[in-house]
């Protein structure tokens, strides 16, 4: 069984040492009796899915893309017709490339919501030697 020391945990999850500290003793957490206290894999998995949960898309919008990802922009960068905006979510960033004419119409700026939402064909899964 995979097990994750707070602070690995807290990195991955992109949250403090203290927020996940809270979240053990809260009982949203488990962790083994072993010293320093360790998170079981399984359970920080299940705990990441339910943090990632995205609000429900408004209006009646139907979506074969299954990788949302709630963040915040950081950026955006307009040249011409074709701009650049970053999108800060939890521990990822994530960089679209868009026509300028799609970031005036929706109002995209530093600070502002947004969604991005992915559909790939391929998928690349690496684990540490």
């Amino acid at each position: 069984m995979t097990t994750y020391r707070i602070a690995e945990a807290a990195r991955l999850l992109g949250v403090s040492d203290d927020t996940v500290r809270r979240w053990v003793d809260q009982d949203a957490l488990p962790v083994t009796a072993d010293s320093p206290a360790r998170i079981p894999g399984a359970a920080l998995a299940q705990h990441a899915v339910a943090l990632a949960a995205a609000p429900p898309t408004p209006g009646d919008v139907l979506s074969s893309a299954r990788n949302r990802f709630t963040g915040l922009v950081t950026r955006v960068q307009i040249d011409g017709v074709m701009a650049q905006v970053d999108i800060q979510a939890g521990p990822h960033r994530f960089v679209s490339l868009l026509s300028a004419e799609a970031v005036r119409e929706l109002d995209l700026q530093p600070g502002s919501l947004a969604v991005a939402v992915i559909k790939a064909t391929t998928v690349i899964v690496e684990t540490p030697r």
